[in-house]
């Protein structure tokens, strides 16, 4: 029997904190808090599907309900509009360029010769790459990785999709056939990337939602796409870890990558292309690597 008012508040209190203990679960509170930025309307499919590929569901969803993680849809219209065949690559083959990749033969001497001596790669061609690249590192790309691969894999989901569509279907000459063609292969592609990049953040025991990048999930000085990192990416300063942000790291990785593929030291003519090939497949692109290595000889 209670004795006083204040016992049976008492009590009415306790009750009610194990209700809402009981019935108001953790993943129940991220679900609420999801809508508040709207995440929820476009991830919720994507969340459930890296859960079900093992991702642990306590962490995806702490993740998801941030707020600095969002539904890039200016970002990912770029996917829908890019060319390799527009872009200029003979601007990095000026005087300009070539007197920047010179400064940056020498301030990084030490870690290119180590490159070229481990992995047979001319560091010429490696300083081209990343001349091209990033401007010798100084321009490493301004969009969160994390938004950029989630919001392109999302589009699995076909309400996902209907809704992006409604956002840039004023692009001019983007069918709706083009469209729908594009964002089923790119969801694919970058569901693959957007896992290999999570498990690279865990690896290395980095913030995801730091990481910025291209508009296509490139990152660090190297470029690289996350699927490339477990296989190709190489720790250049022996501190124990894969930084891509790092110019020794992004040094070596580069250097093995074209090893991989099939780059030997007096590579002929005839073959250095098709392997500079695979780090970009444009022929520009190619053709601008290999003229900026053979400047930088000269």
């Amino acid at each position: 029997m209670l004795r006083t008012g204040k016992d049976q508040k008492f009590i009415i209190l306790f009750i009610s904190f194990i209700f809402i203990m009981m019935f108001f679960t953790p993943a129940q509170s991220f679900e609420a808090m999801g809508e508040t930025e709207g995440n929820s309307n476009y991830f919720d499919s994507l969340q459930e599907k890296l859960i079900t590929d093992g991702f642990d569901e306590y962490e995806i969803k702490a993740l998801y309900i941030r707020p600095e993680v969002s539904f890039e849809t200016k970002g990912v219209s770029l996917f829908f509009m890019h060319s390799e065949a527009r872009l200029d690559y003979d601007q990095y083959t000026v005087k300009q360029q070539i007197k920047k990749a010179r400064r940056y033969m020498k301030k990084y001497n030490k870690e290119l010769s180590q490159a070229q001596k481990i992995y047979g790669v001319d560091k010429e061609v490696i300083t081209a790459i990343i001349l091209i690249e990033t401007q010798c590192g100084s321009l490493l790309g301004n969009r969160s990785v994390l938004n950029t691969l989630s919001t392109m894999a999302s589009l699995f989901d076909l309400q996902v999709r209907g809704m992006l569509w409604k956002e840039i279907s004023d692009i001019p000459e983007l069918t709706r056939d083009k469209f729908e063609k594009k964002a089923e292969r790119k969801s694919i592609w970058a569901y693959r990337e957007l896992k290999a990049f999570l498990d690279h953040t865990i690896i290395e025991g980095v913030d995801p939602v730091e990481i910025k990048g291209s508009y296509a999930g490139a990152m660090g000085i190297s470029q690289f796409m996350p699927s490339n990192i477990p296989a190709l990416a190489k720790d250049g300063n022996n501190d124990g870890r894969i930084d891509l942000f790092d110019h020794a790291d992004a040094i070596a990785s580069i250097a093995f990558f074209l090893k991989r593929h099939g780059w030997k030291p007096g590579i002929s003519k005839k073959k250095a292309p098709k392997v500079v090939h695979h780090y970009n497949h444009s022929d520009q692109y190619v053709d601008a690597v290999l003229k900026i290595a053979k400047l930088l000889k000269g």
